[in-house]
């Protein structure tokens, strides 16, 4: 359940300023990233990577990013999830539904650490 209230606003400027500040290289990039859903209750925020962002083989690295980034500047934001469009054309492909980068505290079998930011942009 979406929540936006007066605090939801808040919250939206502070993760829009956030996005700003953080990632303008999306821009740069000719990517764009905007807000799909807020929900303050569970904590989580969904974000759409677009124009030059779907498709980008560093897309992956850009969510683990603002995933890693957000939780730790923004105290109310405890799970992102990040969309780029690449899992519907997957899908369509006969894919396997998408790309699912992994994030820190995900298991994808072997030792994940809570510390683990994965690798480092290259912006």
């Amino acid at each position: 359940m979406s929540t936006e209230t007066e605090d939801g606003d808040d919250l939206r400027e502070r993760i829009t300023n956030f996005l700003r500040r953080n990632f303008p290289q999306i821009q740069m990039h000719g990517g764009s990233a905007a807000i799909e859903e807020i929900d303050r209750e569970e904590g989580s925020v969904t974000i759409r990577l677009g124009g030059a962002c779907s498709g980008c083989g560093i897309s992956p690295m850009t969510i683990q990013a603002i995933k890693t980034r957000m939780t730790k500047e923004i105290p109310e934001i405890t799970e992102v999830v990040a969309r780029t469009g690449m899992e519907q054309q997957e899908g369509m492909a006969g894919g396997s539904g998408g790309m699912s980068p992994s994030f820190p505290g995900e298991s994808r079998g072997g030792d994940v650490t809570d510390d683990d930011e994965g690798p480092e942009a290259p912006f």
